[in-house]
Parts: structure tokens; C-alpha cells; sequence
């Protein structure tokens, strides 16, 4: 018998404190920028302080003079050997992408593109000889505004491609057959019922991840390894070898603990190729690590579209047609997933509601600016946003209650499973069941009258009550529906189970955490499968040496794909301990029955563990024919179908009306992410993306001035908001479990973040939409509010539909030449 405690209780469901913080926060983990190896160097990154310019001359000869400097590089130096960043997401046959060289040639196209580096003894030593290097110039028509950029004649970003257009995706439910003709039923509406259309801006954030990009490159063994603070090791290592012609199998990457990412790290970035190539030319390890204002200017941006919606309903507030058409900025290259990002909100536009007609268009468009990607939710926060608050919209129009709109409208929980007119099939879900207890906790009937009471009273600090009811798809699966995308990648995931022979468990994961808390639920799923107990079990990742296959984390796919995939391994590992077990218990395989970890024979009481059969496996000396000495087992598993996590979020703001300040009195969710394997991380995935969904709404915004330069390119720039900014959170929970998955369970990663900046948005026109206020630009700054306020009264010009015109501005004080704005 082996010496393994067995759990007394299911390990499903238990708030288990996570396994990995002890080693987070107390200063025993490894950071890839704690690394140091034998004979190590340093790297330094010189960037374009100019946004769009040809490269006439780079002098390097001072720099290569300096104290310690081993090495200067530029662009033409690895020009043969640095080919094109990958764009693993060509969204349309006839998507134009232009070269992305990692280190700039001949031409930089954003404020913060590489065009030199330094390698020394020490990152001081480096940093100190960039300052040495001489670059000049030959500035060219900077490219900020998107529609400026589609016009005729318009200035151009890339001269070779011709145009400053990417790409045009379209979806029409009349061409694809799932619902009608969207122009007939604004046609009709007009007619007989209403329509609105709005504008709305969601502005240039940046992922502001805790721990800055990290990269060391050692070149020196049988297998080159880098180490990164990536969310991909494995996407990284092939995407590696595909750009560099380097043999897959002599590279190892490593992702070893990852102080978060939101998306930021969801990227093959150019400082892992330059460090990789300037590594493998010098023969020996190179360390880069970026500062804060480094990170914030070159690591890619998120969002940032103009969004254009209309409407249309029936006056007793059926909706009857939906049309979005989008401009979504690029920045100055395509990486690696940038042009599919708002392709994904193609699919979540008509959110809960049964829509019959529907058309959505999305131009992609080239700027000088940094290039954008994935940022928490990618695509999903942007369509939320945008039907959550035409649902206010329309309510406003029709003189209804904004939540009795949305219940007329929405899918109810007994037509489930429901195919969207986007063609998306909901598996399950109740959002009459999560609306209910968000109004119980929020107290919404109760605000609603004291809103009434202040209104009357001319209060000049109003009440508005914001209203957010989403879902969103994640899981990002199943292939076959990312191929049709033409994604350039699956949606599986991979998992193995290493069945040691004193009963312990090793989990081999392909997903990659950087903050999920992988190690504490995978060792939660593993106890229960397997009947080992939670600390008998160790999950390793983010090694593609021991892990050697994997999609990696992003898109709350961690749980969803590859927590199953460890259930479908657990399964295996129990299938063939069953033979063995039946063999040592002189039964049939029929007889056995099996309940966590124990086999017993049917009707008595013999039975053996999981554990024992391990070791008789790993002895050898008695096992039945034909079966093999192991009971390790790993499994790949390719989902069915997204997952459809869904909630409601209430927001209640005060809204001082003479200042434009506005403060959050409460903040209610009630989410459904499925069955929870550990509540105290959901809350906690919770609070972080109401944090950044906030953060969206009232702080933050990446700021150019007309020239491209990036103004907000320091925490003191950039409002990141801390705990003393934010309010407190009531969450609960209501729970219709996934029937695609074995486990029940939802993504809940993006959920916070994609259902709070409507909620708060919506509160804050809700306080002051009496005073004929219908929009207000993100983010929501004290200034902004006013101004919008004194828009509606007339004492400051409006320029635009649902926008005011503002002071110049941005970013505390910094200046937005596009729309303006004293942030």
C-alpha cells in the first residue's frame, strides 16, 4: 500500500486558497527578468521618437566606443535574417498587410518602433550608449485620424500598399440566411416605428500589465531556449521557427512565472526576435527588459474604434433590426491577431436579444500609431458597450423603463439552446434568474424612486442607474469554427497525466497562467478525478520541453479547453487503472465500479485506489496480458462549441452637475460563468475585470498630439486606477451549467471587464439625460461631464452627435488633436 492521504471531501466547488501564491508573495518565484546566466549580456532598445519618417543615416560609432558595450545593432544589420512579424489572422482573401520588420530599415511608422540596440555588460551600460547613437530623419505626412486616412487622396501610412485600408468585413443576416433584410426594417421603422442611430468612440487603451515585457535568450546549448514573459510559450516557439527558418525542434521556450498580461503578452513581440537574433549572432545569453514607458509606447495598444449604430423597433419596443458599421485602428502593422480582434464582436452585437435582422461592417485602417491587438475581451467589450447603450437609447426614444425593454427583447431561459441571428447557438442560460437577484442586491426599485425624489428637487447632484445585461462567447473553440474565421490556429488544448509510483500526480498543462491561478483549480479537478488529495498533486506549464504541445491562455479559453483536456486525461488514466485493478481484485472490468479514486467490486467490500494500482503498475511483476506498465495518459480536446457566460451589472453613479464629477454609490453583478470549480477565484477574475471595465469608463485613454507622439506614456499619465479609486463590489452568482463540457463550466476571465463600462456609462447619462445629455465620450472625466452638460444647455458648442466640443486637451492636460478633451 503507498502512503497517499485521500481527500474527505470533493475538492470541486472548495474556495481553496491558491497553491501558487505562497511562492508569488514571498519573493521565491522567478521572473524572466530575475534570470542570470554565465557570461550574460544586456540589451537596449533605441526608438523613433518621430511617428512617421524615413531613415536617412544611423552613426553608431560613438555607441560602439562606450564603456561595456559589446555589440550595436540596427536595421540593417538583421535585415536578411529578421524577416516580417507573423499576422496569424488574415480576415478576408484580399487583406493587405504590409512587411513588419522587428527592427526598422529604412522607414519607421510609429512613435516607439525600434531601430536600433545596444548590447552591454549591464542594462545601465546599454542604456547609457543609446544616447550616443545619431539617427536622422526625413519626416513624412503623419496618419492619425481614421477617416481622414479612407479619404481620397489621403496621406499613407505604408506608400507601398496604396491604401491606408486593411481590410472590409462584412456579415449580412439576409445574405447568410439567418434573419431578414436589415435595410427593410429601418425602412419599415420609419415608417411605423422607430429608429436610432448613434455614434460612439471607444478610445485607445493600453494593457498596463504589472510586470513589464521580459526576454532572455540563451544560445549556448543543444536547444536554443528563451524565456519570456509570454502568454504563449507554445504559439511563441512556433511562430519562431516558422519567422526565422530556425529547425522547431532546436528551439525551447519557456514562460516561467508571468506577473500578468490582459492580452499585452498574447504577442510574438519584436524585442523576443531581436533578442533571439542578437543572442544567436553573439553566441552567448542576452537579456532584454523593458521600462514603464517603454512598455506603454512600443507593447501593443487595445480598442479603439468608431463605432456607428442604428436601431430600429416596433413602438411597443420589439426590435426589429440591428446595423453596425465599424472603423477599427490598426495602429502601424498587423500583429498577431490585430485584424480578427473586432471581427469577434461581429458575433456578440446582438448580445441577449433576438434580433431578426441584423448587418455588421468592419473597416480595418492603418495609422501611425502603435499597433493594436488583444486587450482583455478583445472585440466583445466593444460590442457589449455599443448594444448595452443603444438598449438605453431606444428606451430613452420610446419613453420606456430600460430594463423592461431588455426583458422584452432578450432570449428567455426556456428557449435555450437558441441560434443568434449571427449563427452562435447558445447552449444555456437564464438572464431572468441573474437580473432578478442584481435588482434584489442593487436595491433597484428603491434607487429608481430616490432618482425621482432628487430629479424633482433640482438636486444638483443627480442619480443615474446604469444598466448592463451581456453575454459574451469564449473558450475560443472549436477549430473548425476558428478556421472558418481563418484564424491560423485551433482551438485545443492538451493535457497529461503522470501517474507517480507512490501515488502522487504530476499535470502537464498546455495552458499557460499568468495570474489564473492554473496550478489551484487543475489540482481541484485532478483530487476529484483521481481521488489524490489537493496537495499530492503538481501541475507544470509553460515549458515547451515538458509541455511540448499546447494553444497556450487567452480569451477565458484556460478552464473551458484545457481544464477539460486534464478531465478527458483523468479518464484515460482511470480506463486503463481499471484493468489492473479488476486483474489485482480477481474480478471482472464489469463488476468494478468506480468513485473517486476507488475501484470496489459490485456488492462487496474489496476494492484498491488508484494510487495502489500505480505502484503495482510501476513494480510490474503481475499484470494482466497484453497491458503495458504505465498509466500515464494525456488527452487533446477540441470543444463543440464556445462557451456563454452571461450576467447582469447595475451601477449606481452621483453626478455632480455644476462640476462634472462623478462618483460610484453601488455597484451590483450577478454573473453566470457555469459550474465554479474554486469560487475565491472567480470573485476574484470578478473583481479584476470590474476594475479594468471602470477604468475604461472614468480613467484611462492612450493620448497622440497632432504630430503622433504618445502623451500619456507614464503611469502619471495614464490613469491606471488603484483600490482608493474603485468602489466596493456586491458579486453573486446564479448557475445554468455549460452542457458542452463535462464540467458545466463557463470562461469567466473577460467577464467583469466586458460587462462594466456600459453599466457605468449608462449610469452617468441616466443622471443627466433629463438635461438633455444622450452621450458622453470615454473616459468619463470630470471635465468631459461638464461639458457634455453644458453642451445640452447650450452654453458650450456642440460639434457632433452625442459629443461635445472640449478645450484642447487629454490625458491630464496633454493634447488630442482629434477629440480634444481636458482629461
Amino acid at each position: 500500500m503507498t502512503a497517499t492521504a485521500e481527500p474527505s471531501v470533493n475538492e470541486f466547488g472548495q474556495a481553496r486558497k491558491r497553491k501558487e501564491d505562497a511562492r508569488l508573495i514571498s519573493g521565491r518565484t522567478r521572473w524572466t527578468d530575475n534570470l542570470t546566466l554565465p557570461g550574460m549580456v544586456h540589451l537596449a532598445v533605441l526608438r523613433s521618437p518621430v511617428a512617421h519618417a524615413t531613415i536617412t543615416s544611423i552613426d553608431v560609432g560613438a555607441a560602439k566606443q562606450a564603456p561595456g558595450v559589446t555589440a550595436v545593432f540596427t536595421g540593417r544589420d538583421l535585415a536578411d535574417e529578421q524577416g516580417s512579424l507573423p499576422c496569424a489572422w488574415p480576415i478576408s482573401p484580399d487583406m493587405v498587410a504590409p512587411q513588419a520588420p522587428s527592427l526598422a530599415v529604412d522607414r519607421v511608422n510609429f512613435a516607439g518602433e525600434a531601430v536600433a540596440v545596444v548590447v552591454a555588460r549591464s542594462a545601465a551600460e546599454a542604456h547609457d550608449a543609446l544616447e550616443l547613437i545619431d539617427v536622422d530623419y526625413d519626416d513624412l505626412p503623419v496618419v492619425l485620424d481614421m477617416e481622414a486616412a479612407l479619404a481620397d487622396g489621403a496621406d499613407l501610412v505604408h506608400p507601398e500598399l496604396g491604401t491606408n485600408r486593411s481590410a472590409l468585413w462584412a456579415f449580412d443576416s439576409a445574405e447568410v440566411g439567418t434573419g431578414g433584410d436589415v435595410e427593410e426594417a429601418i425602412r419599415g421603422a420609419r415608417d411605423n416605428g422607430v429608429v436610432v442611430k448613434r455614434r460612439f468612440r471607444q478610445q485607445r487603451l493600453i494593457p498596463a500589465f504589472m510586470e513589464p515585457r521580459s526576454v532572455v535568450m540563451d544560445p549556448t546549448g543543444e536547444q536554443m531556449t528563451l524565456w519570456s514573459a509570454t502568454q504563449i510559450p507554445h504559439v511563441l516557439r512556433v511562430m519562431i521557427a516558422m519567422t526565422l527558418g530556425v529547425p522547431e525542434h532546436k528551439v525551447r521556450v519557456i514562460a516561467p512565472d508571468v506577473g500578468g498580461g490582459f492580452g499585452g503578452k498574447l504577442q510574438v513581440t519584436p524585442e523576443e526576435i531581436i533578442t533571439f537574433l542578437v543572442a544567436r549572432r553573439l553566441g552567448k545569453p542576452v537579456k532584454w527588459t523593458e521600462g514603464r514607458s517603454e512598455s506603454l509606447v512600443s507593447g501593443h495598444h487595445g480598442r479603439d474604434q468608431i463605432q456607428d449604430l442604428t436601431i430600429c423597433a416596433n413602438r411597443d419596443g420589439t426590435v426589429t433590426g440591428l446595423k453596425v458599421e465599424l472603423l477599427a485602428d490598426m495602429g502601424a502593422y498587423l500583429r498577431l491577431v490585430t485584424p480578427g480582434v473586432p471581427i469577434l464582436g461581429a458575433f456578440m452585437y446582438n448580445a441577449i436579444y433576438k434580433i431578426p435582422a441584423y448587418h455588421f461592417a468592419c473597416t480595418n485602417v492603418f495609422t501611425d500609431k502603435t499597433p493594436t491587438d488583444a486587450y482583455r475581451g478583445a472585440g466583445r467589450p466593444e460590442a457589449t458597450f455599443a448594444i448595452e447603450r443603444m438598449m438605453d437609447e431606444l428606451a430613452a426614444e420610446l419613453g420606456m423603463e430600460p430594463l423592461e425593454l431588455r426583458e422584452k427583447n432578450w432570449i428567455k431561459h426556456e428557449e435555450f439552446p437558441y441560434t443568434t441571428i449571427s449563427t452562435l447557438t447558445y447552449d444555456s442560460g437564464n438572464y431572468e434568474a441573474a437580473t432578478a437577484r442584481a435588482k434584489e442586491l442593487f436595491d433597484y426599485d428603491g434607487l429608481r424612486a430616490e432618482q425621482q425624489r432628487r430629479r424633482a428637487a433640482n438636486d444638483p447632484v443627480q442619480l443615474g442607474i446604469g444598466i448592463s445585461t451581456f453575454t459574451e462567447m469564449c473558450g475560443l473553440a472549436p477549430s473548425r469554427v476558428l478556421g472558418s474565421l481563418s484564424y491560423g490556429a485551433g482551438g485545443w488544448e492538451h493535457a497529461a497525466i503522470r501517474m507517480l509510483p507512490t501515488g502522487k500526480v504530476e499535470v502537464v498543462t498546455g495552458s499557460s497562467p499568468h495570474g489564473q491561478g492554473h496550478e489551484t483549480a487543475w489540482s481541484q479537478i485532478v483530487s476529484d478525478q483521481l481521488g489524490v488529495a489537493f496537495d499530492d498533486v503538481e501541475v507544470l506549464h509553460g515549458d515547451t520541453q515538458s509541455s511540448h504541445k499546447g494553444m497556450d491562455s487567452y480569451g477565458s479559453r484556460s478552464l473551458t479547453v484545457g481544464g477539460i483536456a486534464v478531465v478527458k486525461a483523468a479518464e484515460k488514466v482511470v480506463e486503463k487503472a481499471r484493468k489492473v485493478a479488476a486483474h489485482m481484485l480477481e474480478a471482472s472490468e464489469d463488476d468494478l465500479e468506480y468513485d473517486r479514486g476507488r475501484f470496489t467490486v459490485r456488492g462487496t467490500d474489496k476494492g484498491t485506489t488508484v494510487a495502489d494500482v500505480a505502484l503495482a503498475v510501476f513494480a510490474a511483476h503481475d499484470l494482466p496480458e497484453g497491458v503495458e506498465p504505465s498509466l500515464d495518459s494525456d488527452a487533446t480536446f477540441d470543444p463543440e462549441n464556445f462557451s456563454f457566460p452571461h450576467g447582469t451589472h447595475l451601477c449606481a453613479t452621483e453626478v455632480d452637475t455644476e462640476t462634472g464629477e462623478v462618483s460610484i454609490r453601488s455597484y451590483a453583478s450577478v454573473d453566470d460563468v457555469g459550474t465554479v470549480v474554486n469560487p475565491l477565484i472567480v470573485d476574484g477574475q470578478i473583481h479584476g475585470g470590474l476594475a479594468q471595465g471602470i477604468a475604461q469608463a472614468l480613467y484611462e485613454e492612450a493620448v497622440y498630439d497632432e504630430a503622433g507622439t504618445l502623451v500619456t506614456g507614464t503611469l502619471a499619465d495614464y490613469l491606471v486606477p488603484s483600490a482608493v479609486d474603485l468602489p466596493h463590489f456586491t458579486t453573486d452568482r446564479t448557475e445554468t451549467p455549460s452542457t458542452t463540457n463535462p464540467l458545466g463550466v463557463k470562461g469567466v476571465g473577460e467577464a467583469g471587464t466586458i460587462a462594466s463600462t456600459p453599466a457605468v456609462v449608462n449610469a452617468i447619462i441616466d443622471a443627466v439625460r433629463h438635461l438633455g445629455v444622450r452621450d458622453v465620450e470615454m473616459p468619463c472625466s470630470p471635465q468631459t461631464v461638464w461639458r457634455a452638460i453644458n453642451a445640452a444647455r447650450g452654453q458650450v458648442k456642440s460639434t457632433s452627435e452625442g459629443s461635445t466640443e472640449t478645450a484642447a486637451g487629454g490625458g491630464l492636460g496633454s493634447i488630442d488633436s482629434q477629440h480634444g478633451g481636458a482629461r
